[in-house]
């Protein structure tokens, strides 16, 4: 890949400097004649770009840009794999995009591979400017380690995404409250293990259960730990000192691990929270089974309606965190509001004045409704001045999303995601809880991520994955009961360090001060 240490020609500097000014407010054809550019867009739900989304045809007769399939790795659904693929052969299209982009675009943007965006920004994209006008950390967050920015991310919207949920028709007919700290929580779990609040007569009731087993280790934050400072599990967090440190080192981790193997021990804890993967929430409450998680508002609050008929008086809601043991009540995860997905621009695109012209109409009115919403009349109309899905939409037995993403809307280009798209298919009850974490003070500070210069690139490298593969097999054993966290701490501590995690953390402090003038 070090064949992509490449520098800017000066035709491409000498054409973007002499090019006019970008594109007059609302009016969103950038070329006279058709414009074919290549893109590689591979990420979860596609491994390509498809041409005939109803969102690129429309975008085609909006721009006059045509955007052109030319994905490396398609074979493969690992994102990451794809590109590492298209680095080696060297031949980047005009356009480089989708999942998990900002690490390798950030890394081979200042060698030459990808055009710095900063002026062209400035300078063509009026809309994209007064994005990050009005979101300073946004930009700052997306910075590479010499100053500039090498691709457009997409850009969530809204604040909460998972809260926690309980069986409040459990709770009524034991005679219970809501639990509203760790230890009524506990009492409650145990509760719903032993007082056969399913009504069946048989002690077949899950206390906790999650569709990802990483929900289990987040109960740490009960006893004031951390697991993850984004919302990406096992990430590193800001402390209190403004240090970016990680959760897994601390001490409170190994008191709050140490309890979280009691609770799974006890059977408060899903059996198979390690196994059982990704459809436990369906089948643990479709059986009449499960009793608290930890998941999506909107995903998880179908349920009420999906189930009514099944289970009579079944009521699964939100509730507050319980507070910790040292009183505070706190939501550890929140939608980050930028994602490391999105688009590039690669060296040999020639067109780089109406790629970036491109890219800024994703975030003008029509633009930024049609990534959300699809194509106007077909799954949404304007109404009172609102986009509204269509009933066809709303009433389907498919999630809205994977309706989306089979219309070219919502997928992972750079786009500003419009939380109205999602309100909208949002039950009653998850509104209301939405509401309630809104009312109340419960989110932390949140970590944007750095960008390495390549020395610091290659200490994470050496020693971060084997020592987050050595943190998780190790949480999983304890949680499992194999070893003792409180008896085995010093030694995996020790380990710790002699695996690398000091210069890790040296080098994620040294570009976070840089970066965000720490």
């Amino acid at each position: 890949m070090r064949n992509l240490k490449l520098s800017l020609t000066a035709a491409v500097l000498g054409s973007t400097a002499m090019m006019s000014p970008a594109f007059a407010d609302g009016h969103l054809t950038i070329v006279d004649e058709p414009l074919e550019l290549t893109i590689h867009m591979h990420w979860p739900r596609s491994q390509g770009y498809q041409e005939d989304y109803p969102v690129e045809l429309a975008a085609r007769e909006m721009t006059g840009i045509h955007l052109i399939d030319q994905t490396a790795g398609a074979n493969s659904t690992d994102s990451g794999e794809a590109m590492n693929l298209l680095l080696a052969q060297g031949n980047l299209p005009d356009i480089v995009g989708g999942h998990l982009i900002r690490q390798p675009v950030n890394e081979y943007g200042p060698q030459g591979a990808f055009l710095p965006l900063n002026d062209l920004i400035a300078e063509h994209a009026p809309n994209i400017q007064a994005y990050f006008d009005d979101h300073p950390e946004v930009f700052n967050s997306m910075q590479a380690y010499d100053g500039n920015i090498y691709y457009i991310p997409y850009l969530p919207d809204g604040l909460f995404g998972r809260a926690w949920f309980i069986r409040q028709d459990w709770l009524d007919a034991l005679g219970l409250e809501q639990p509203q700290n760790v230890d009524e929580l506990y009492e409650t779990l145990v509760a719903f293990r032993d007082q056969d609040p399913n009504g069946n007569g048989v002690a077949d009731e899950v206390p906790f259960f999650s569709r990802a087993w990483e929900e289990a280790i987040r109960l740490v934050t009960l006893w004031g730990a951390r697991t993850s400072g984004s919302d990406t599990y096992h990430d590193f967090y800001v402390n209190a000192d403004g240090m970016v440190t990680h959760g897994y080192s601390e001490v409170a981790y190994r008191d709050g691990l140490s309890n979280v193997a009691n609770w799974y021990a006890e059977g408060l804890i899903d059996a198979e929270i390690f196994t059982r993967g990704s459809s436990s929430r369906e089948f643990l409450l479709s059986e009449n089974l499960g009793g608290v998680t930890h998941d999506w508002f909107a995903s998880t609050s179908g349920y009420n309606a999906a189930l009514a008929d099944e289970i009579p008086g079944f009521n699964f809601i939100p509730f507050l965190p319980p507070e910790d043991i040292n009183g505070v009540r706190f939501e550890e995860h929140r939608r980050i509001p930028v994602k490391p997905d999105g688009w590039a621009i690669s060296f040999s695109n020639e067109h780089p004045i109406e790629t970036i012209r491109y890219f800024d109409f994703w975030f003008t009115e029509e633009g930024r409704l049609m990534s959300n919403f699809g194509v106007e009349g077909d799954t949404w109309n304007m109404i009172d001045g609102e986009p509204v899905f269509t009933d066809e939409v709303l009433d389907s037995d498919r999630a809205v999303n994977s309706q989306m993403y089979e219309v070219g809307a919502q997928i992972q280009r750079g786009y500003w995601q419009d939380y109205r798209y999602e309100w909208q298919w949002t039950a009653e009850a998850a509104r209301e809880g939405i509401e309630l974490y809104m009312a109340n003070d419960l989110l932390l500070p949140i970590f944007l991520g750095v960008a390495f210069t390549e020395d610091e690139q290659a200490v994470y490298d050496r020693y971060w994955p084997s020592i987050r593969t050595y943190m998780l097999e190790r949480q999983q054993a304890w949680v499992l009961g194999t070893g003792d966290v409180v008896e085995d701490w010093d030694d995996y501590a020790e380990t710790l360090d002699d695996m690398g995690l000091q210069d890790v953390l040296g080098v994620m402090n040294q570009a976070y001060a840089r970066q965000y003038g720490g």
